[in-house]
């Protein structure tokens, strides 16, 4: 499905400030994850961080953050190496069609970012930390392009699921 090779970010290269992102509630639309794999994802990519087995997953209070800051498998790339994030999900997120294929998002006419849904422990890493490494991994102030990658889909964008993270946002 994915025809050309992307460049993973494995380091914090950003830091810019905040004036260009957009925020905006995830009520408006559901993500719909990638369900196919990138052609060119190195290990650092596809391992999910080590969980504490000392404190029982049942015990755990989760939560989530979505973000799309250029290449979802970038932004994938950066928050797998953060303890306290227990998954990261690529996806696409803020358009008006359902279920769009790569194809669809990339002619700009959905309306979809690429984001990724991030589920992480609080006890372990707060929504600040996570907005901090958001905020110096790619730069807000380009408008629809990170890098090579140049399009809407590629906007700086934050999805907010309360009112806290939006506040914080």
């Amino acid at each position: 499905m994915l025809n050309r090779p992307r460049v993973v970010l494995l380091s914090l290269v950003y830091c810019l400030s905040l004036t260009a992102c957009n925020v905006s509630s995830p009520s408006t639309t559901e993500l719909t994850t990638m369900t196919d794999s990138h052609p060119a994802e190195s290990a650092a990519s596809t391992e999910q961080p080590q969980v504490d087995e000392t404190q029982p997953l049942a015990g755990r209070q989760l939560a989530e953050a979505t973000f799309g800051g250029g290449c979802f498998w970038c932004v994938e790339a950066v928050f797998l190496q953060l303890q306290g994030v227990e998954k990261v999900e690529s996806g696409y997120s803020g358009g008006t069609v359902e279920n769009p294929t790569y194809d669809l998002v990339c002619s700009g006419l959905t309306g979809h970012a690429e984001v990724c849904q991030i589920t992480y422990d609080p006890a372990q890493v707060s929504y600040d930390e996570l907005l901090e490494v958001f905020w110096k991994t790619h730069d807000p102030t380009t408008l629809n392009r990170q890098g090579a990658d140049t399009g809407t889909q590629y906007r700086s964008v934050i999805f907010y699921h309360n009112a806290q993270q939006k506040e914080l946002a």
